[in-house]
């Protein structure tokens, strides 16, 4: 006798591209009610600590809180979507971000600023989630579309990102009508909508995009452990030299955008523009890492990811020539930051998605927890040291470092490609 044929469970291709099509309207949900709890609970954090501490230095670890949550929440994140899926890592930031914005709203009520910094680090588990979303939809997109897939989640961020900050004062006002302390209400609000963000991926975020990934591949994940997790996510990084190179794209754009943007409002506010100016400068900035996004994914996948991330370094260096050269200039400076936007969203989208798909699927976690990792720390990073920069030597100085980083990079770029085409 013979056994009869085993027949695979693995859906037809038609039947996956109706699956991803759903993922990335889930991921796009998810991002929009996220990017508000992120947003909503940053816009008046400094101001928080501020009034707290009494001290304008203190106020300034608000920021610096938040991104070192975001970098410590990224390879658990990882290491949790490695081993239970997407659903697991994104799930398990959030509820890390909600239980910071409770944590914080307490800290508010007791008045004490140790324990808003201690929540705010927690609630950068909702930029850590933002992030590793944009990596989910990658999982079973097309080669020749991931950065269109991914570009279409990185953008969904820009609702959530503008309409967060307006709504601090209402939700501050329906608080204070609740009975919540003042300032406790945005953090309550971003709470509700960061546990909204957690329902829409437990409930809808099914089935779960690198699971049926790994189920078409016939992977299963390597490194599931935090120290081999770190072991299997350099050793391919030395063994892969694009997803190396992409890694370091990434971080280059994200170290430059924060350094320069950082400082702006800074240097805007020293020269004598009043908040409605800085705010619209932002805003344009804002809009420019996240409005085009889908473009940039588009000339990534048609042109290539390398030309991209080229294109991206040629923005940054642009930007940063025109804002250290501003002096007074506020259109000069709007234009600047504009350009910084894009050259981010160049290195971001072309980036994050040559990472995908230079390094195998069994290893893509570990990899891209690796990638929101260095690219949080050298955000938190660059924001010291400009500064730094800015304090002692200038803002057109700034402006000069950042040009010579990021023009660098994209020389070695350039010409670490064309050594391994020969």
């Amino acid at each position: 006798m013979t056994s009869a044929p085993t027949r695979s469970t693995a859906p037809p291709p038609e039947q996956v591209a109706r699956i991803q099509r759903r993922t990335l309207a889930v991921l796009s949900a998810s991002q929009i009610v996220g990017g508000v709890g992120v947003a909503v609970g940053l816009a008046l954090s400094s101001v928080v600590v501020d009034e707290l501490s009494g001290s304008t230095v203190i106020s300034g670890f608000a920021g610096t809180a938040t991104v070192l949550g975001a970098a410590l929440l990224a390879l658990p994140t990882a290491r949790a979507a490695g081993r239970g899926g997407r659903r697991a890592g994104l799930s398990l930031a959030y509820l890390a971000a909600l239980a910071g914005c409770l944590v914080s709203a307490l800290a508010i009520s007791l008045r004490w600023w140790p324990l808003l910094l201690a929540g705010l680090v927690l609630v950068g588990g909702g930029s850590a989630a933002n992030l590793a979303a944009r990596y989910s939809a990658t999982d079973l997109s097309p080669r020749d579309r991931s950065a269109r897939h991914l570009s279409l989640v990185v953008w969904a961020s820009t609702i959530g990102s503008v309409a967060g900050p307006n709504l601090a004062e209402p939700a501050d006002a329906l608080g204070v009508d609740l009975g919540l302390v003042e300032k406790a209400g945005p953090f309550a609000f971003a709470a509700l909508a960061f546990g909204l963000a957690l329902v829409v991926v437990l409930g809808l975020l099914r089935p779960d995009p690198l699971a049926l990934a790994r189920e078409l591949d016939g992977t299963r994940e390597e490194g599931g452990k935090r120290r081999g997790m770190i072991r299997t996510g350099l050793q391919t990084l030395r063994t892969t030299p694009m997803a190396r190179r992409a890694l370091i794209m990434i971080a280059v754009s994200h170290t430059a955008m924060v350094s320069v943007m950082s400082m702006t409002p800074v240097k805007l506010h020293h020269d004598g523009s009043n908040l409605d100016v800085i705010g619209l400068v932002i805003s344009l900035h804002i809009a420019g890492m996240y409005m085009l996004s889908p473009v940039v994914g588009w000339l990534a996948d048609k042109a290539g990811k390398v030309p991209v991330l080229m294109l991206g370094m040629a923005l940054l260096v642009s930007a940063a020539a025109l804002a250290g050269t501003a002096g007074h200039h506020v259109g000069q400076v709007t234009v600047a930051l504009v350009l910084l936007g894009l050259g981010w969203s160049c290195g971001l989208v072309a980036g994050s998605a040559l990472v995908s798909e230079s390094v195998p699927l069994e290893r893509r976690t570990a990899v891209q927890g690796l990638s929101d990792l260095l690219m949080n720390v050298c955000g938190a990073t660059g924001t010291i040291v400009a500064g730094a920069i800015v304090g002692l030597l200038g803002y057109g100085v700034l402006g000069l470092v950042v040009a010579l980083m990021a023009g660098l990079s994209g020389l070695w770029l350039t010409f670490a490609v064309r050594r391994r085409a020969r």
